[in-house]
Protein backbone atom coordinates (compact mmCIF):
# COMPACT_ATOMS: atom_id res chain seq x y z
CA UNK A 1 0.00 0.00 0.00
CA UNK A 2 1.37 3.40 -0.96
CA UNK A 3 2.29 6.01 1.62
CA UNK A 4 -0.43 8.48 0.56
CA UNK A 5 -3.18 5.86 0.83
CA UNK A 6 -1.91 4.73 4.24
CA UNK A 7 -1.87 8.28 5.55
CA UNK A 8 -5.33 9.04 4.20
CA UNK A 9 -6.86 5.85 5.60
CA UNK A 10 -5.22 6.48 8.97
CA UNK A 11 -6.49 10.06 9.05
CA UNK A 12 -9.96 8.94 7.93
CA UNK A 13 -10.09 6.25 10.62
CA UNK A 14 -9.01 8.60 13.40
CA UNK A 15 -11.34 11.39 12.26
CA UNK A 16 -14.25 9.01 11.75
CA UNK A 17 -13.93 7.41 15.18
CA UNK A 18 -13.54 10.78 16.88
CA UNK A 19 -16.51 12.24 14.99
CA UNK A 20 -18.66 9.20 15.82
CA UNK A 21 -18.05 9.41 19.55
CA UNK A 22 -18.32 13.20 19.67
CA UNK A 23 -21.61 13.23 17.75
CA UNK A 24 -22.93 10.37 19.85
CA UNK A 25 -22.14 12.25 23.05
CA UNK A 26 -23.74 15.45 21.76
CA UNK A 27 -26.88 13.75 20.53
CA UNK A 28 -27.18 11.70 23.72
CA UNK A 29 -26.95 14.86 25.81
CA UNK A 30 -29.64 16.83 23.96
CA UNK A 31 -32.71 15.16 25.48
CA UNK A 32 -31.45 15.12 29.10
CA UNK A 33 -30.40 18.74 28.79
CA UNK A 34 -33.84 19.78 27.52
CA UNK A 35 -35.47 17.86 30.37
CA UNK A 36 -33.22 19.54 32.91
CA UNK A 37 -34.08 22.99 31.58
CA UNK A 38 -37.77 22.11 31.49
CA UNK A 39 -37.65 20.81 35.06
CA UNK A 40 -35.95 24.00 36.22
CA UNK A 41 -38.74 26.09 34.69
CA UNK A 42 -41.41 23.85 36.19
CA UNK A 43 -39.89 24.24 39.68
CA UNK A 44 -40.26 28.00 39.41
CA UNK A 45 -43.79 27.68 38.03
CA UNK A 46 -44.92 25.22 40.74
CA UNK A 47 -43.67 27.43 43.56
CA UNK A 48 -45.24 30.53 42.04
CA UNK A 49 -48.63 28.82 41.71
CA UNK A 50 -48.32 27.33 45.21
CA UNK A 51 -48.22 30.84 46.59
CA UNK A 52 -51.28 31.75 44.53
CA UNK A 53 -53.38 28.88 45.87
CA UNK A 54 -52.20 29.03 49.53
CA UNK A 55 -54.95 31.35 50.86
CA UNK A 56 -57.76 29.47 49.16
CA UNK A 57 -56.46 26.05 50.23
CA UNK A 58 -56.05 27.22 53.83
CA UNK A 59 -59.79 28.10 54.07
CA UNK A 60 -60.97 24.99 52.26
CA UNK A 61 -63.29 22.90 54.48
CA UNK A 62 -62.49 19.24 55.05
CA UNK A 63 -63.57 17.10 52.10
CA UNK A 64 -64.06 20.17 49.90
CA UNK A 65 -62.54 21.02 46.52
CA UNK A 66 -61.26 24.04 44.60
CA UNK A 67 -63.35 23.21 41.56
CA UNK A 68 -65.31 26.44 41.48
CA UNK A 69 -62.99 28.77 43.33
CA UNK A 70 -61.04 31.75 41.91
CA UNK A 71 -57.82 29.74 41.45
CA UNK A 72 -59.64 27.05 39.41
CA UNK A 73 -61.25 29.67 37.20
CA UNK A 74 -57.91 31.34 36.46
CA UNK A 75 -56.34 27.99 35.56
CA UNK A 76 -59.20 27.20 33.21
CA UNK A 77 -58.92 30.67 31.70
CA UNK A 78 -55.19 30.03 31.17
CA UNK A 79 -55.95 26.76 29.32
CA UNK A 80 -58.37 28.56 26.98
CA UNK A 81 -56.01 31.40 26.09
CA UNK A 82 -55.19 31.53 22.35
CA UNK A 83 -51.42 31.38 21.65
CA UNK A 84 -49.32 31.53 18.46
CA UNK A 85 -45.68 32.06 19.32
CA UNK A 86 -42.64 31.69 17.02
CA UNK A 87 -39.81 30.27 19.09
CA UNK A 88 -36.55 30.26 17.07
CA UNK A 89 -38.42 29.30 13.93
CA UNK A 90 -40.78 26.79 15.54
CA UNK A 91 -44.48 27.52 16.12
CA UNK A 92 -46.15 27.04 19.55
CA UNK A 93 -49.94 27.09 19.38
CA UNK A 94 -51.00 25.47 22.68
CA UNK A 95 -50.39 25.99 26.38
CA UNK A 96 -49.15 22.71 27.77
CA UNK A 97 -48.96 23.12 31.55
CA UNK A 98 -51.45 21.12 33.64
CA UNK A 99 -51.60 20.94 37.41
CA UNK A 100 -53.32 19.38 40.36
CA UNK A 101 -53.53 20.32 44.03
CA UNK A 102 -53.74 17.99 47.02
CA UNK A 103 -54.37 18.71 50.66
CA UNK A 104 -52.11 17.79 53.55
CA UNK A 105 -53.25 14.14 53.38
CA UNK A 106 -52.54 13.76 49.64
CA UNK A 107 -56.20 13.90 48.60
CA UNK A 108 -56.76 15.69 45.27
CA UNK A 109 -58.76 18.89 45.64
CA UNK A 110 -58.22 20.20 42.10
CA UNK A 111 -57.06 18.73 38.76
CA UNK A 112 -56.95 20.85 35.61
CA UNK A 113 -57.07 17.80 33.35
CA UNK A 114 -60.43 16.41 34.55
CA UNK A 115 -62.59 16.51 37.65
CA UNK A 116 -62.72 12.71 37.92
CA UNK A 117 -59.52 12.57 39.94
CA UNK A 118 -60.79 15.00 42.59
CA UNK A 119 -61.04 13.17 45.89
CA UNK A 120 -58.53 10.47 44.92
CA UNK A 121 -55.52 9.70 47.09
CA UNK A 122 -52.23 10.74 45.38
CA UNK A 123 -50.16 10.40 48.51
CA UNK A 124 -48.40 7.35 47.06
CA UNK A 125 -46.92 9.26 44.12
CA UNK A 126 -43.33 10.46 44.56
CA UNK A 127 -44.08 14.09 43.79
CA UNK A 128 -46.74 14.32 46.50
CA UNK A 129 -45.23 11.94 49.06
CA UNK A 130 -41.79 13.48 49.06
CA UNK A 131 -43.11 17.04 49.11
CA UNK A 132 -45.34 16.29 52.11
CA UNK A 133 -42.22 15.00 53.90
CA UNK A 134 -40.51 18.35 53.22
CA UNK A 135 -38.33 17.03 50.38
CA UNK A 136 -38.09 17.96 46.70
CA UNK A 137 -40.77 16.00 44.88
CA UNK A 138 -40.69 15.17 41.18
CA UNK A 139 -41.33 12.22 38.90
CA UNK A 140 -41.54 11.23 35.23
CA UNK A 141 -44.18 8.73 34.16
CA UNK A 142 -44.75 7.14 30.75
CA UNK A 143 -48.28 6.89 29.48
CA UNK A 144 -47.15 3.93 27.36
CA UNK A 145 -44.54 1.90 29.22
CA UNK A 146 -42.07 1.25 26.36
CA UNK A 147 -42.53 4.57 24.56
CA UNK A 148 -40.35 7.33 26.02
CA UNK A 149 -42.09 9.92 23.87
CA UNK A 150 -45.23 9.55 26.03
CA UNK A 151 -43.33 10.51 29.15
CA UNK A 152 -44.87 13.24 31.36
CA UNK A 153 -42.83 15.20 33.88
CA UNK A 154 -44.29 16.08 37.28
CA UNK A 155 -42.75 18.71 39.56
CA UNK A 156 -44.35 19.52 42.96
CA UNK A 157 -44.09 22.46 45.34
CA UNK A 158 -45.37 22.62 48.94
CA UNK A 159 -48.28 24.92 49.81
CA UNK A 160 -47.50 26.48 53.18
CA UNK A 161 -49.40 28.48 55.73
CA UNK A 162 -47.61 29.85 58.78
CA UNK A 163 -44.61 27.56 58.10
CA UNK A 164 -46.77 24.42 57.96
CA UNK A 165 -47.33 22.35 54.79
CA UNK A 166 -51.07 22.37 54.11
CA UNK A 167 -50.95 20.82 50.65
CA UNK A 168 -49.03 20.13 47.43
CA UNK A 169 -49.28 21.75 44.00
CA UNK A 170 -47.90 19.66 41.13
CA UNK A 171 -47.20 21.05 37.67
CA UNK A 172 -47.02 18.52 34.82
CA UNK A 173 -45.93 18.83 31.21
CA UNK A 174 -45.76 16.13 28.51
CA UNK A 175 -42.28 15.62 27.04
CA UNK A 176 -43.79 15.43 23.56
CA UNK A 177 -44.48 19.18 23.71
CA UNK A 178 -40.73 19.86 23.54
CA UNK A 179 -39.88 16.92 21.27
CA UNK A 180 -39.73 19.11 18.18
CA UNK A 181 -37.09 21.28 19.85
CA UNK A 182 -35.10 18.17 20.71
CA UNK A 183 -35.37 16.81 17.18
CA UNK A 184 -34.31 20.12 15.68
CA UNK A 185 -31.27 20.29 17.97
CA UNK A 186 -30.32 16.69 17.12
CA UNK A 187 -30.73 17.41 13.41
CA UNK A 188 -28.54 20.51 13.62
CA UNK A 189 -25.88 18.62 15.52
CA UNK A 190 -25.88 15.80 12.97
CA UNK A 191 -25.74 18.20 10.01
CA UNK A 192 -22.97 20.31 11.54
CA UNK A 193 -21.16 17.14 12.53
CA UNK A 194 -21.30 15.85 8.96
CA UNK A 195 -20.01 19.20 7.69
CA UNK A 196 -17.21 19.08 10.23
CA UNK A 197 -16.38 15.52 9.22
CA UNK A 198 -16.34 16.51 5.55
CA UNK A 199 -14.16 19.52 6.27
CA UNK A 200 -11.80 17.39 8.35
CA UNK A 201 -11.53 14.86 5.53
CA UNK A 202 -10.85 17.66 3.03
CA UNK A 203 -8.09 19.01 5.25
CA UNK A 204 -6.80 15.46 5.62
CA UNK A 205 -6.70 15.01 1.86
CA UNK A 206 -4.87 18.33 1.40
CA UNK A 207 -2.36 17.62 4.17
CA UNK A 208 -1.83 14.08 2.89
CA UNK A 209 -1.40 15.35 -0.65
CA UNK A 210 1.12 17.98 0.44
CA UNK A 211 3.06 15.46 2.51
CA UNK A 212 3.09 12.86 -0.27
CA UNK A 213 4.12 15.54 -2.80
CA UNK A 214 6.99 16.62 -0.53
CA UNK A 215 8.11 13.04 0.09
CA UNK A 216 8.00 12.29 -3.64
CA UNK A 217 10.17 15.33 -4.33
CA UNK A 218 12.65 14.01 -1.78
CA UNK A 219 12.48 10.57 -3.37
CA UNK A 220 13.00 12.07 -6.85
CA UNK A 221 15.98 14.02 -5.54
CA UNK A 222 17.47 10.90 -3.87
CA UNK A 223 17.01 8.85 -7.05
CA UNK A 224 18.92 11.45 -9.08
CA UNK A 225 21.67 11.52 -6.47
CA UNK A 226 21.85 7.74 -6.60
CA UNK A 227 22.23 7.96 -10.38
CA UNK A 228 25.30 10.16 -9.90
CA UNK A 229 23.62 13.46 -10.77
CA UNK A 230 23.61 16.69 -8.77
CA UNK A 231 20.03 18.00 -8.87
CA UNK A 232 18.85 21.16 -7.14
CA UNK A 233 17.78 20.74 -3.53
CA UNK A 234 13.95 20.68 -3.31
CA UNK A 235 12.67 23.81 -1.60
CA UNK A 236 10.49 22.47 1.21
CA UNK A 237 9.42 24.01 4.50
CA UNK A 238 9.71 22.67 8.02
CA UNK A 239 11.39 19.41 8.95
CA UNK A 240 11.21 18.07 5.38
CA UNK A 241 13.14 21.10 4.14
CA UNK A 242 15.75 20.57 6.83
CA UNK A 243 15.97 16.90 5.83
CA UNK A 244 16.47 17.84 2.17
CA UNK A 245 19.24 20.27 3.03
CA UNK A 246 20.88 17.75 5.35
CA UNK A 247 20.79 15.10 2.62
CA UNK A 248 22.30 17.55 0.14
CA UNK A 249 25.06 18.46 2.60
CA UNK A 250 25.75 14.76 3.15
CA UNK A 251 25.84 14.19 -0.61
CA UNK A 252 28.36 17.00 -1.05
CA UNK A 253 30.55 15.64 1.73
CA UNK A 254 30.47 12.15 0.26
CA UNK A 255 31.17 13.47 -3.21
CA UNK A 256 34.02 15.59 -1.89
CA UNK A 257 35.45 12.55 -0.12
CA UNK A 258 35.19 10.35 -3.20
CA UNK A 259 36.56 13.15 -5.34
CA UNK A 260 39.50 13.61 -2.98
CA UNK A 261 40.23 9.89 -3.00
CA UNK A 262 40.25 9.82 -6.81
CA UNK A 263 42.44 12.91 -6.97
CA UNK A 264 44.93 11.49 -4.48
CA UNK A 265 45.16 8.21 -6.37
CA UNK A 266 45.61 9.96 -9.72
CA UNK A 267 48.08 12.49 -8.30
CA UNK A 268 50.11 9.72 -6.69
CA UNK A 269 50.30 7.96 -10.04
CA UNK A 270 51.37 11.16 -11.80
CA UNK A 271 54.05 11.91 -9.23
CA UNK A 272 55.69 8.51 -9.48
CA UNK A 273 57.24 9.08 -12.91
CA UNK A 274 59.03 12.42 -12.26
CA UNK A 275 60.06 11.34 -8.75
CA UNK A 276 61.56 8.14 -10.13
CA UNK A 277 63.44 10.11 -12.78
CA UNK A 278 64.77 12.56 -10.18
CA UNK A 279 65.84 9.75 -7.85
CA UNK A 280 67.60 7.88 -10.66
CA UNK A 281 69.45 10.97 -11.80
CA UNK A 282 70.39 11.87 -8.22
CA UNK A 283 71.81 8.36 -7.59
CA UNK A 284 73.90 8.56 -10.75
CA UNK A 285 75.21 12.00 -9.80
CA UNK A 286 76.62 10.54 -6.59
CA UNK A 287 79.23 8.73 -8.73
CA UNK A 288 82.11 10.25 -10.62
CA UNK A 289 80.73 11.12 -14.09
CA UNK A 290 82.06 12.99 -17.07
CA UNK A 291 80.98 16.61 -17.27
CA UNK A 292 78.62 16.04 -20.25
CA UNK A 293 76.81 13.24 -18.42
CA UNK A 294 76.52 15.32 -15.27
CA UNK A 295 74.97 18.11 -17.31
CA UNK A 296 72.44 15.68 -18.82
CA UNK A 297 71.38 14.31 -15.43
CA UNK A 298 71.30 17.78 -13.87
CA UNK A 299 69.09 19.00 -16.69
CA UNK A 300 66.88 15.95 -16.18
CA UNK A 301 66.45 16.80 -12.48
CA UNK A 302 65.66 20.41 -13.37
CA UNK A 303 63.15 19.34 -16.01
CA UNK A 304 61.35 16.87 -13.73
CA UNK A 305 61.33 19.38 -10.88
CA UNK A 306 59.70 21.91 -13.17
CA UNK A 307 57.21 19.27 -14.21
CA UNK A 308 56.39 18.64 -10.57
CA UNK A 309 56.01 22.35 -9.88
CA UNK A 310 53.69 22.79 -12.87
CA UNK A 311 51.65 19.77 -11.77
CA UNK A 312 51.28 21.10 -8.22
CA UNK A 313 50.41 24.62 -9.41
CA UNK A 314 47.74 23.33 -11.75
CA UNK A 315 46.31 21.04 -9.09
CA UNK A 316 46.06 23.96 -6.69
CA UNK A 317 44.44 26.10 -9.35
CA UNK A 318 41.94 23.39 -10.26
CA UNK A 319 41.09 22.71 -6.59
CA UNK A 320 40.50 26.42 -6.05
CA UNK A 321 38.16 26.57 -9.04
CA UNK A 322 36.25 23.45 -8.00
CA UNK A 323 35.69 24.91 -4.54
CA UNK A 324 34.24 28.07 -6.05
CA UNK A 325 30.43 27.89 -6.39
CA UNK A 326 29.99 31.09 -8.35
CA UNK A 327 31.89 34.14 -9.57
CA UNK A 328 32.58 36.69 -6.85
CA UNK A 329 32.50 39.68 -9.22
CA UNK A 330 31.48 39.68 -12.87
CA UNK A 331 32.49 42.46 -15.19
CA UNK A 332 32.41 42.96 -18.95
CA UNK A 333 35.43 41.14 -20.38
CA UNK A 334 36.58 41.87 -23.99
CA UNK A 335 37.54 38.53 -25.55
CA UNK A 336 39.90 39.99 -28.14
CA UNK A 337 42.03 41.48 -25.36
CA UNK A 338 42.19 38.09 -23.64
CA UNK A 339 43.37 36.38 -26.85
CA UNK A 340 45.95 39.10 -27.51
CA UNK A 341 47.26 38.75 -23.94
CA UNK A 342 47.58 34.96 -24.26
CA UNK A 343 49.44 35.29 -27.59
CA UNK A 344 51.81 37.82 -26.03
CA UNK A 345 52.55 35.52 -23.07
CA UNK A 346 53.22 32.54 -25.36
CA UNK A 347 55.22 34.48 -27.94
CA UNK A 348 58.55 32.86 -26.95
CA UNK A 349 57.12 29.30 -27.13
CA UNK A 350 55.44 30.05 -30.45
CA UNK A 351 58.70 31.27 -31.87
CA UNK A 352 60.67 28.32 -30.47
CA UNK A 353 58.30 25.80 -32.07
CA UNK A 354 57.94 27.90 -35.24
CA UNK A 355 54.14 28.01 -34.91
CA UNK A 356 52.19 30.60 -36.85
CA UNK A 357 49.03 31.96 -35.14
CA UNK A 358 46.41 33.14 -37.61
CA UNK A 359 44.18 35.56 -35.63
CA UNK A 360 40.75 36.23 -37.15
CA UNK A 361 38.39 38.70 -35.50
CA UNK A 362 34.94 38.63 -36.99
CA UNK A 363 33.52 41.08 -34.43
CA UNK A 364 34.66 42.45 -31.07
CA UNK A 365 32.64 40.75 -28.34
CA UNK A 366 32.44 41.02 -24.57
CA UNK A 367 31.13 38.58 -21.96
CA UNK A 368 30.21 38.94 -18.30
CA UNK A 369 32.77 37.20 -16.12
CA UNK A 370 36.14 37.23 -14.42
CA UNK A 371 38.76 38.66 -16.78
CA UNK A 372 41.63 36.84 -15.06
CA UNK A 373 39.93 33.44 -15.24
CA UNK A 374 38.94 33.84 -18.88
CA UNK A 375 42.53 34.81 -19.67
CA UNK A 376 43.72 31.64 -17.88
CA UNK A 377 41.27 29.54 -19.92
CA UNK A 378 42.45 31.02 -23.24
CA UNK A 379 46.11 30.64 -22.18
CA UNK A 380 45.66 26.96 -21.23
CA UNK A 381 43.83 26.29 -24.47
CA UNK A 382 46.69 27.88 -26.42
CA UNK A 383 49.28 25.93 -24.39
CA UNK A 384 47.51 22.66 -25.20
CA UNK A 385 47.66 23.49 -28.93
CA UNK A 386 51.39 24.38 -28.66
CA UNK A 387 52.12 21.02 -27.01
CA UNK A 388 50.55 19.02 -29.85
CA UNK A 389 50.99 21.15 -32.99
CA UNK A 390 53.89 20.15 -35.32
CA UNK A 391 56.62 22.78 -35.94
CA UNK A 392 55.86 25.22 -38.71
CA UNK A 393 52.11 24.59 -38.64
CA UNK A 394 49.48 27.33 -38.25
CA UNK A 395 47.29 27.90 -35.18
CA UNK A 396 43.95 29.32 -36.27
CA UNK A 397 42.22 31.59 -33.70
CA UNK A 398 38.92 33.41 -34.06
CA UNK A 399 36.33 35.28 -32.03
CA UNK A 400 32.79 35.18 -33.36
CA UNK A 401 29.14 35.15 -32.36
CA UNK A 402 27.01 32.04 -32.76
CA UNK A 403 23.44 31.38 -31.55
CA UNK A 404 23.54 34.17 -28.99
CA UNK A 405 26.91 33.09 -27.61
CA UNK A 406 30.43 34.39 -27.89
CA UNK A 407 32.82 31.76 -29.28
CA UNK A 408 36.61 31.71 -28.95
CA UNK A 409 37.86 29.01 -31.35
CA UNK A 410 41.36 27.55 -31.71
CA UNK A 411 42.39 24.92 -34.24
CA UNK A 412 45.74 23.22 -34.48
CA UNK A 413 47.08 21.01 -37.27
CA UNK A 414 48.50 18.30 -35.06
CA UNK A 415 47.83 14.54 -35.02
CA UNK A 416 44.32 15.01 -33.59
CA UNK A 417 42.62 12.77 -31.06
CA UNK A 418 41.21 9.29 -31.48
CA UNK A 419 37.43 8.95 -31.25
CA UNK A 420 37.57 6.87 -28.08
CA UNK A 421 39.71 9.48 -26.31
CA UNK A 422 37.76 12.58 -27.36
CA UNK A 423 35.00 12.31 -24.69
CA UNK A 424 37.63 12.02 -21.94
CA UNK A 425 39.53 15.19 -22.81
CA UNK A 426 39.10 17.70 -19.98
CA UNK A 427 39.22 15.03 -17.28
CA UNK A 428 42.02 15.45 -14.77
CA UNK A 429 45.12 13.31 -15.46
CA UNK A 430 43.78 12.15 -18.82
CA UNK A 431 45.96 13.12 -21.75
CA UNK A 432 47.20 11.75 -25.08
CA UNK A 433 50.86 11.55 -26.15
CA UNK A 434 52.40 14.90 -27.11
CA UNK A 435 54.47 15.75 -30.11
CA UNK A 436 57.75 15.04 -28.25
CA UNK A 437 56.52 11.65 -26.97
CA UNK A 438 55.81 12.87 -23.43
CA UNK A 439 52.41 12.53 -21.80
CA UNK A 440 50.78 15.49 -20.06
CA UNK A 441 48.67 15.62 -16.92
CA UNK A 442 45.41 16.70 -18.59
CA UNK A 443 44.96 19.39 -15.94
CA UNK A 444 45.11 22.25 -18.44
CA UNK A 445 41.87 21.33 -20.21
CA UNK A 446 40.30 20.35 -16.84
CA UNK A 447 40.96 23.91 -15.63
CA UNK A 448 39.45 25.31 -18.83
CA UNK A 449 36.33 23.19 -18.44
CA UNK A 450 35.90 24.28 -14.80
CA UNK A 451 36.28 27.97 -15.70
CA UNK A 452 33.61 27.57 -18.39
CA UNK A 453 31.21 26.01 -15.89
CA UNK A 454 31.69 28.97 -13.53
CA UNK A 455 30.80 31.33 -16.38
CA UNK A 456 27.77 29.36 -17.54
CA UNK A 457 29.57 28.32 -20.70
CA UNK A 458 31.16 25.13 -21.98
CA UNK A 459 34.28 23.72 -23.64
CA UNK A 460 33.71 21.96 -26.95
CA UNK A 461 36.33 19.69 -28.56
CA UNK A 462 35.83 18.48 -32.13
CA UNK A 463 38.13 16.60 -34.50
CA UNK A 464 39.47 18.54 -37.50
CA UNK A 465 41.22 17.35 -40.63
CA UNK A 466 43.95 17.46 -39.52
CA UNK A 467 44.20 18.45 -35.86
CA UNK A 468 41.71 19.39 -33.14
CA UNK A 469 39.22 22.27 -32.95
CA UNK A 470 38.65 23.61 -29.40
CA UNK A 471 35.93 26.18 -28.69
CA UNK A 472 35.04 28.25 -25.64
CA UNK A 473 31.33 29.13 -25.68
CA UNK A 474 30.22 31.89 -23.30
CA UNK A 475 26.93 33.84 -22.85
CA UNK A 476 27.11 37.30 -24.38
CA UNK A 477 26.97 40.38 -22.16
CA UNK A 478 23.78 42.45 -22.71
CA UNK A 479 24.47 45.37 -25.11
CA UNK A 480 24.01 48.09 -22.46
CA UNK A 481 26.79 46.69 -20.26
CA UNK A 482 29.08 45.23 -22.92
CA UNK A 483 32.63 46.50 -23.05
CA UNK A 484 33.11 48.33 -26.32
CA UNK A 485 36.19 47.34 -28.28
CA UNK A 486 37.60 49.41 -31.08
CA UNK A 487 37.51 47.22 -34.22
CA UNK A 488 40.49 49.10 -35.64
CA UNK A 489 42.66 47.64 -32.87
CA UNK A 490 42.65 44.26 -34.67
CA UNK A 491 43.17 43.33 -38.24
CA UNK A 492 40.53 41.13 -39.79
CA UNK A 493 43.20 38.55 -40.49
CA UNK A 494 46.85 38.63 -39.55
CA UNK A 495 49.69 36.18 -39.07
CA UNK A 496 52.01 36.34 -36.03
CA UNK A 497 55.45 34.76 -36.19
Amino acid sequence: MKLGLRLFLGFFLITGIAAFFVLRVFVAEVKPSVREVMEDIMVDTANLLAEQVADELATLPAGGSLGEGPFARRVRDYARRPIDARIWGLSKQSLDFDLYVTDATGRVVFDSRHDGSVGQDFSRWNDVARTLRGEYGARATREIYLDDRTSVMYVAAPVRRNGRIIGVLTVLKPLVTVQKFIERAEHKILVQGLWLLGLSLTVGVLVTGWLVWSVRRLRHYAQHVQAGQAPAVPQLSGELGELARAVDAMRERLEDREHLERVVRALTHELKSPLAAIRGAAELLQDELPAPDREVFTAQITEQTERLRTLVDRMLELSRLEGQRALAHATAVPLCACVDGALADKQAQLARHRLQPVWRVQEPLAVAGDAELIAVAVSNLLQNAIDFAPPGSPLELSVRQDAGQAVVELRDHGPGVADYALPHLGERFYSTVRRDGAKGSGLGLAIVRQIMQLHGGRLELQPASPGLRASLRLPLTPPRSAHRVDPSAHQKERALT
